[in-house]
């Protein structure tokens, strides 16, 4: 179980993080910095490093989840509402992923390959909102993963 839970929290943090420091540290950085063709070409090389640690988390997290679900709570029956909400949470995150992956990211390279920028800017625009959306997903799941089972406590102790 050490290795599963290791496992599972360092690719979630891998994940959260990644997304985290994109959307904080360097997008305002590289919006204010670099003119349009370095800044699409910047984030196509960032997401072309960072996509296939997401894709190993995409593969590991699952797999380890329901490794600790069988193997530490023997079942979704024992384990409590915060590994359910995390569950959901975490296939929905997949899903965000899959999407962008298959669908604006392609268009994405392609567009800057061909050093199309106006359709690469309407292609980033659209991979940041989803990833807006999964960096705000990942951190609800952080915060039900780390406090979820004492979180039933403080909300039924406050009368």
């Amino acid at each position: 179980m050490a290795l599963a839970i290791t496992l599972h929290i360092l690719f979630a943090v891998i994940w959260v993080g990644g997304m985290f420091f994109a959307v904080v540290a360097l997008r305002p950085v590289a919006a204010t910095t670099l003119k349009p063709p370095q800044r699409l070409a910047l984030w196509a090389g960032t997401f072309g490093k960072f996509f296939p640690w997401v894709w190993a988390a995409v593969v590991i997290l699952p797999a380890t989840g329901y490794w600790l679900i069988y193997g530490v709570f023997e079942g979704f029956e024992n384990a409590g509402l915060h590994v359910q909400i995390m569950q959901v949470t975490g296939w929905i995150m997949i899903v965000i992923f899959l999407h962008i992956y298959f669908a604006p990211f392609q268009r994405f390279k392609k567009a800057v390959a061909a050093r199309r920028w106006p359709s690469a800017a309407v292609q980033l625009a659209q991979i940041r909102m989803l990833v807006g959306i999964n960096l705000v997903l990942g951190l609800i799941t952080t915060v039900i993963a780390t406090g979820g089972r004492y979180l039933g406590d403080f909300w039924f102790a406050v009368d």
